[in-house]
């Protein structure tokens, strides 16, 4: 059977704890690769208010960290928690660490990425902060470069437009 929804993955939390992505059925969802050393980073903070502006209206931030640019997530599990929670106040959930890009990619990277798969969008990370916009039916539907802040117009016109 065809993957259609990213419902139909599981991936692992930060302790290593299978999750379930259909736990985010009927929730937008905006999938973003994230690192604690990169001069991105401070999108963190950014996500963190997308997520508070938005998540009375069943929106989420799904941050899954990745070490595949230039070695910038050095840290682990509960390191990368305490990183995220400290430093911008992330509350979204964060997942275990994962490979987004090449052969090595988890398959919800390559699903997200490649429009054979995922049937709407054809855009593989460049760099960290490569953001996926979910529908709530698990589709992806739009994708946003790593230098798109997280609280522009067009991200937060595209997640109204799905939440309405």
């Amino acid at each position: 059977m065809a993957t259609k929804s990213i419902h139909d993955f599981e991936v692992k939390n930060l302790h290593g704890k299978p999750v379930s992505l259909s736990d985010y059925k009927g929730k937008v969802c905006l999938v973003v690769n994230t690192a604690s050393e990169c001069g991105l980073t401070p999108q963190l903070a950014k996500l963190q208010e997308l997520q508070e502006e938005f998540a009375a209206e069943d929106f989420t931030v799904l941050g899954f960290p990745s070490n595949d640019f230039q070695g910038q997530e050095p840290l682990e599990g509960e390191q990368i928690k305490d990183f995220c929670e400290l430093n911008y106040g992330v509350d979204f959930p964060m997942f275990d660490k994962v490979t987004v890009k090449g052969d090595e990619a988890v398959d919800l990277y390559k699903f997200l990425s490649e429009k054979e798969k995922n049937g709407n969008i054809g855009s593989k990370p460049k760099w960290n902060f490569h953001k996926y916009l979910v529908n709530k039916e698990g589709e992806v539907v739009d994708y946003f470069w790593p230098t798109t802040s997280p609280t522009s117009t067009r991200v937060k016109k595209a997640i109204k437009k799905l939440l309405s």
